[in-house]
């Protein structure tokens, strides 16, 4: 108990002091999260409308292998393409690997289903009338889906709120593809794998501490987003 108490009061003197260590490390999570995030949301956005608002033969099969891959584990993406980015595999020319690049594309595909399918949820949610509507007064496909979208806006907005709080507190993929080198591809949640392996406790209860308030702020935001979704729809 009692180191507990002291590491919890070594750990926010490190936090109130912006120890550079820990705001390097932070800042790489927050970076390397953010364009997993951007990536996949430019991906998963689209293919969500486009499954959503079609309709053809396997459909239900789609859907299926998209809930499945929501409970994928973080070593399997990283092992798949690691085979694929190592010095022996088809992409290891280009030297990806244990580089941030590498935890981008795992974090890319790790979450490109979860945005895929909160996705599809919140365009299903929008009344077709308006698609109908949109198309007798002359407006093209494209002006259609915008329409669609932005009706769906909360819905979509927390779809990407979501997946981002998946990758920030994600171990595996930024474990064996990153290599946690320090100063580079070092995040939180590796960090504090790392330090509790030395026995040293304060960086990671204080990576710990700020990991858990961003993933309090996300939350908060999902909710929010959430909760206006459900109120567009009444």
């Amino acid at each position: 108990m009692g180191l507990l108490l002291d590491s919890l009061q070594s750990a926010f003197l490190l936090l109130i002091s912006l120890d550079a260590e820990l705001l390097l490390i932070v800042g790489t999570s927050l970076k390397v999260s953010g364009l997993s995030t951007i990536f996949a949301s430019l991906f998963g956005i689209p293919i969500g409308f486009i499954i959503a608002q079609s309709r053809f033969f396997g459909k239900r099969f789609v859907l299926t292998c998209l809930n499945t891959l929501l409970a994928l584990p973080t070593v399997v993406i990283g092992l798949v393409v690691y085979s694929f980015i190592s010095r022996r595999g088809i992409l290891g020319p280009l030297e990806l690997l244990y580089t941030q690049k590498a935890i981008v594309i795992g974090q890319v595909i790790l979450i490109v289903p979860l945005i895929t399918s909160l996705t599809i949820a919140a365009i299903s949610r929008i009344d077709d009338r308006y698609r109908k509507t949109a198309l007798t007064l002359g407006a093209t496909r494209v002006q259609m889906a915008l329409i669609i979208i932005s009706e769906a806006r909360f819905g979509i907005f927390a779809a990407v709120i979501a997946a981002f709080g998946r990758v920030i507190a994600e171990i595996g993929i930024s474990m064996m593809l990153g290599g946690n080198a320090r100063g580079f591809t070092r995040t939180m949640t590796t960090a504090m794998a790392l330090e509790y392996d030395k026995g040293e406790f304060v960086l990671a209860v204080a990576l710990g501490l700020t990991l858990m308030a961003i993933a309090f702020g996300v939350n908060m935001l999902f909710h929010f987003f959430q909760g206006r979704t459900h109120i567009d729809a009444v």
